[in-house]
């Protein structure tokens, strides 16, 4: 009888105080050389290997670690770049992984967009009907020898397996995808070939496109697949890892031919178990077990977890059959707790990040293996933390509650219909057709991070830091004005991230100072912690809003963050329902609209760009996410008066999925982003009819490349076809806080020409 087996299925990039984000941007910039920035991942890469075979992890990952996207370097593993980054070199150079992920001068960056259900971002791999997959370099195997060299570890290779690596890619006909499977698998296998004569005994093969519906061409692809792999090698275990949700197919993929299933029992729990206990599971392979969250940073509740494993090694011939892993990789969370040295007790014992969770899970196989006396300290102690968090004030605001409690099933409803708020604005404002306008923040340039910084060290007083967050605003203004944009924002110059700057105001909000996770590249965000009851203390944005808006005779759009972005981007308590938060945060928000309204802001945009990420992966679960969104926005935002203009923003949606729920949202304007994908995402209003408000985002702000007033102009143009041109507005595709000045300044300056000329040629087409 074997004993059961810890597993890790992926391990955080970033490093404890971002050590990764630092050497790429330096890196990028130029303030290293190629070879010390090498040096330094490496050393990075390796103690992360260490650190996980310190805490005693017996199945330890290699190839989670990225350069940037892990979908990407699976791409670029079998040549599949896009053809305008191709050249006659068999391997594909640093630089040109690079430029596929962040642009060029002359090349526009592959599409990049949610990872499943996550804020982690991928990049889209670009395929055509024509491409020949090849193996550029088996950086796997690299990696496997790196660990088993320098460590003296057997590490279990990661990649993206086949299917969900073509089904997440774009630009093929659907008709090709077998014959593009067919092009991979050799691949795969030659892969695993070398890997197996290296040394490697298991292989994880990450195929999370399997807890989506399945038709019965993708599952005989899955079997063709599964069984062409194993045929290839076999001799070499296959782990088939799903995760972020139950797999439907339950009885078919129990039967592909591979060495063990990893199920993720956290966000499938319910459905995972009941298949289990239906149709059972095959004795000859290994139950991976996903019992431990890798998506949020709560303590497991070790006591109950112990006793649902003991359930489930009844399943299992052999307790060596029974690993304990993450629900999924620890990519999400993040890295350790050990620098969080200022969270409240109550809080800070009932967390648990990537390297606490690792420990969880040795421990649970721990007292599986030895039996429960064997860790009934850690037992003890991890029930009574979460005992007292929960038992709380935090999590028993009496006042919040009525106001939950009191709230009506019906849609809150704005006061007047939107062509009736249509008219009335017009006149208010008297806009331009096509007019532009910003999506809220500017360049957060060294100059503003450090006078952030010296504020909060109390380097700088109060009355100092404002005056600065007064000048640049004012700067920013005038040349917002200079550049002849319509409607103008303030910046946000006060703000550290979209999320945490009303985390701060809010009640029932609490910060790490190391809390970071990737969210894309090099792009890395520390959620807050919604650990209680959400409420509103006093106006958070209504000082910086008023003061721009006393320098310009233009409109100031004030910025919120909405309710479900603010819940999607952050670590949320899991003892109430999501649509109890989604409101608590709503009521909140609602105080602060009004407060803005009092102050004669007339434009109000609420961002939702995290709406549709927060998607569930089942379809039988969409409709009551999106009801619950739909109501948390309007709770928000409905009572203003007819005269003050809803916006929001949303990001790398595919929109033809939502575009209802976007609808029901009933904002005056809702800007998209247009640029990114080539314009495709103007396709889904071929097909539907939107009536209201539409920005575009006509210039992909993730890039440092500054696009032409041609290329701008092409995406407005084609718009203009299919949507009515009196609704349309143009502007960048997100906020432009992450892009310096000097790119900033020429982007929009062709943004407001490219505007400009559109608006000629209508114009001129109407004289005619």
């Amino acid at each position: 009888m074997g004993k059961v087996l810890s597993a890790n299925l992926g391990y955080p990039r970033i490093g404890e105080k971002r050590e990764w984000k630092k050497a790429l941007e330096q890196f990028w910039a130029g303030k290293i050389s190629k070879e010390t920035f090498l040096d330094t991942v490496k050393n990075l890469r390796l103690s992360y290997l260490k650190k996980q075979k310190d805490i005693g992890v017996d199945l330890i990952p290699v190839g989670d670690f990225s350069l940037y996207d892990h979908v990407l370097d699976t791409a670029v593993l079998f040549g599949l770049i896009p053809d305008r980054f191709k050249s006659d070199e068999k391997e594909i150079s640093l630089e040109t992984y690079f430029s596929i992920a962040r642009g060029s001068k002359n090349f526009e960056a592959s599409e990049m967009t949610k990872w499943f259900n996550t804020n982690y971002h991928y990049i889209v791999p670009e395929i055509s009907n024509e491409t020949k997959p090849y193996l550029t370099e088996n950086r796997l195997l690299n990696l496997f020898d790196e660990a088993k060299k320098e460590l003296g570890i057997v590490t279990k290779p990661v990649i993206v397996g086949p299917v969900t690596l073509l089904k997440l890619s774009k630009g093929y006909e659907p008709d090709h995808f077998n014959a593009l499977l067919d092009s991979l698998l050799p691949l795969y296998v030659q892969v695993f070939q070398e890997l197996k004569e290296a040394g490697a005994k298991w292989v994880q093969i990450d195929e999370p496109i399997l807890v989506k519906e399945q038709s019965k061409e993708d599952l005989a692809a899955f079997t063709k697949a599964y069984r062409f792999i194993k045929n290839g090698v076999p001799d070499l275990k296959l782990l088939l890892q799903t995760y972020f949700e139950a797999i439907n197919d339950y009885k078919d993929v129990i039967q592909l031919p591979v060495d063990g299933i990893g199920l993720d029992f956290v966000y499938g729990k319910e459905t995972n178990l009941a298949s289990l206990k239906a149709y059972g599971f095959p004795e000859d392979k290994v139950l991976a077990v996903g019992v431990v969250d890798g998506r949020n940073i709560w303590k497991t509740d070790l006591k109950a977890t112990l006793t649902e494993l003991q359930t489930l090694l009844s399943s299992v011939k052999d307790h060596g059959n029974l690993w304990i892993t993450p629900s999924s990789s620890l990519l999400h969370v993040p890295v350790t707790l050990s620098n969080e040295t200022a969270l409240d007790p109550i809080l800070l014992n009932g967390l648990s990040f990537a390297d606490q969770k690792l420990s969880e899970v040795v421990t649970l196989a721990e007292g599986l293996n030895e039996g429960e006396t064997a860790i009934d300290g850690t037992l003890q102690k991890n029930s009574a933390d979460l005992q007292t968090l929960q038992q709380s004030e935090h999590r028993n605001n009496k006042e919040v509650q009525k106001e939950i409690d009191l709230l009506d099933e019906e849609l809150p409803t704005r006061p007047g219909s939107y062509k009736l708020r249509r008219q009335i604005q017009a006149d208010a404002f008297n806009l331009p057709p096509l007019p532009t306008t910003t999506i809220g923040s500017f360049p957060q340039t060294k100059e503003v991070r450090q006078a952030r910084r010296n504020w909060r060290r109390g380097e700088w007083s109060e009355e100092r830091y404002e005056q600065f967050i007064k000048d640049e605003t004012a700067k920013w203004i005038q040349i917002q004005e200079d550049l002849g944009i319509d409607v103008l924002v303030h910046g946000e110059f006060e703000r550290n991230d979209m999320v945490e700057y009303f985390g701060e105001k809010l009640n029932g909000f609490a910060f790490t100072r190391f809390g970071w996770v990737q969210s894309y590249g090099s792009r890395c965000v520390k959620p807050p912690l919604i650990f209680g009851d959400v409420s509103w203390q006093k106006p958070m944005t209504v000082k910086e809003s008023a003061y721009a808006q006393s320098l310009t005779n233009k409109p100031v759009k004030g910025m919120l963050t909405g309710p479900v972005t603010i819940y999607n981007w952050s670590f949320v308590r899991d003892d109430i329902s999501q649509g109890d938060v989604f409101n608590q945060i709503a009521l909140a928000l609602k105080k602060e609209v009004h407060a803005l309204e009092e102050a004669d802001i007339r434009m109000i945009q609420v961002d939702e760009p995290a709406l549709r990420e927060g998607l569930p992966l089942k379809e039988d679960k969409k409709a009551g996410y999106l009801h619950d969104a739909v109501y948390s926005f309007r709770l928000a935002t409905s009572f203003v008066n007819n005269d003050t203009q809803i916006h929001t923003h949303m990001c790398y949606s595919e929109f033809d999925e939502i575009i209802d729920t976007i609808d029901a949202l009933d904002t005056d304007v809702i800007s998209i982003e247009a640029a990114r994908s080539h314009g495709e995402i103007i396709s889904t209003f071929e097909d539907f009819e939107y009536k209201k408000g539409i920005g575009l985002g006509v210039y992909d702000i993730h890039s440092p490349r500054i696009p032409s007033v041609e290329e701008m102009k092409s995406y407005a143009e084609r718009a203009l076809k299919v949507l009515d041109p009196n609704i349309v507005w143009i502007n960048p595709d997100c906020g432009l806080k992450t892009r310096r000045p000097e790119e900033t300044i020429p982007a929009l300056k062709n943004m407001v020409e490219a505007a400009n000329e559109v608006r000629k040629e209508l114009s001129d087409t109407v004289e005619k």
